[in-house]
């Protein structure tokens, strides 16, 4: 074979896998998501009534805060209308610069459940969760964000999972999309539905969740003992912990009913540093376990490991189609490393359908848990060339920060963009 034919082939190879692999993982995703459906969601009550448990344990429900004023009051006031027995509210401020403080030990002056940690230095989520880990009472714990609204039935839906199974060890909830008032805040609509909830649904069939949402999780704390909590050095404690669990044989549940309304970065400066530190905190995980998944006993972890290992040799790949399209442009490429076209015509259009044939299906599965999801649809054309662009560079540029990056390091609060005019949460009638 000459150097010219294997040119060739590097090319070809190259442009196939860029647009081949998000077609075989979007199949993979929507044949996973409807054998859930059809397994575990069919059978449920349309209209979202909570299952009755044979027994109703405590749980407590912590809610890290950092600067949080323009939202914590809120957050807790959803909190104390739960529809649960046995459960206690704690708010652990994690030295908060604003009025944070002040406006939760007035929340906790005037509701019971309610109780407040002051932390005297700003110290990290993972920091803030421990905290409010160890001063629970209960062997059950929800974790919400300080600017979340959680469902009423929410914390129903998940208890079930560990009722029913000792080896669940953390159940993940349903985060549902507040931020709509610009086109990138619908096209997160859409993406938490096709994206991230088709893929829970999916993962959850074959075996092993990536991450849990940070957002809105229960845990097991005994499970979180076993594995020593989060981890105060990683960039994104949900993945972590995530792994954490499930590499030490535990269970993790995706639970569509327990709905989360969040707030989300509806500016594109947001949304990259958004994604970026979720790409970075990936890229951490697969490092840190990469030489414990060579046991054996850990194989079920194989396949997301190999997943988003891949993904991020897509990112690459596809990074490289656009910088030989580009260089196309100027100089005269050799045969075997000339890209015509960064979008092929027959491979594009199949990709684009696809695309949109995701969305409708992750659509009609979540429409039982939010009316009107429907009148998002046609923006998510958009989708491909917002997000794809976004995660592809942010796998690019995230790699390198974390092999550089300084070992040991405290991961703490970043100040997120929480997007332009919050829409009020909405749910079947």
């Amino acid at each position: 074979m000459t150097m010219l034919d294997i040119s060739a082939s590097v090319g070809n190879a190259l442009l196939s896998f860029a647009y081949y692999y998000p077609l075989f993982m979007a199949y993979l995703w929507i044949i996973g998501a409807i054998y859930y459906y059809f397994r575990w969601e069919r059978r449920l009550n349309l209209w979202h009534d909570p299952p009755h448990l044979p027994i109703y344990p405590p749980v407590s429900v912590i809610v890290p805060c950092f600067n949080e004023a323009e939202n914590v009051e809120e957050t807790l006031e959803s909190l104390t209308c739960l529809d649960y027995p046995d459960y206690e509210i704690i708010a652990v401020n994690d030295g908060s610069t604003d009025r944070t403080g002040a406006i939760l030990d007035a929340m906790a002056a005037d509701h019971h459940r309610i109780r407040v940690v002051h932390l005297a230095e700003n110290q990290g989520k993972a920091m803030a969760l421990r905290m409010g880990s160890m001063l629970s009472k209960a062997e059950f714990l929800v974790c919400i964000d300080g600017d979340a609204l959680l469902d009423k039935h929410a914390v129903t839906w998940m208890m079930q999972h560990f009722i029913n199974s000792p080896r669940v060890g953390g159940v993940t909830g349903n985060p549902r999309i507040r931020t709509r008032s610009t086109l990138l805040g619908k096209l997160q609509v859409g993406e938490f539905s096709a994206i991230l909830g088709l893929i829970k649904r999916a993962q959850r069939i074959y075996g092993r969740v990536f991450t849990m949402s940070g957002v809105v999780s229960a845990f097991r704390k005994s499970a979180l003992h076993r594995v020593g909590y989060w981890s105060l050095d990683m960039l994104t404690e949900d993945i972590d912990i995530s792994w954490k669990l499930q590499m030490d044989h535990w269970d993790i549940r995706f639970e569509p009913h327990a709905l989360c309304w969040i707030l989300m970065p509806e500016t594109l400066r947001g949304l990259w540093k958004q994604r970026l530190r979720w790409a970075q905190g990936g890229d951490e995980v697969l490092l840190r376990h990469a030489r414990n998944l060579q046991n054996w006993k850990k194989r079920r972890m194989w396949p997301v490991y190999f997943e988003y290992l891949t993904s991020i040799l897509w990112g690459y790949a596809m990074l490289t189609v656009i910088l030989l399209y580009t260089a196309g442009l100027f100089v005269t490429m050799p045969s075997g490393f000339r890209v015509e076209s960064i979008i092929p015509a027959w491979p594009g259009v199949v990709l684009g359908l696809t695309c949109m044939f995701q969305f409708a299906i992750s659509f009609a599965l979540d429409i039982r848990y939010e009316k009107g999801l429907f009148k998002y649809y046609l923006p998510m054309i958009w989708y491909p060339l917002a997000y794809w662009l976004i995660n592809m560079f942010t796998s690019v540029v995230a790699l390198p920060r974390v092999l550089f990056k300084r070992r040991s390091q405290r991961a703490r609060w970043r100040t997120e963009d929480r997007g332009i005019y919050p829409d009020s949460p909405g749910r079947p009638s």
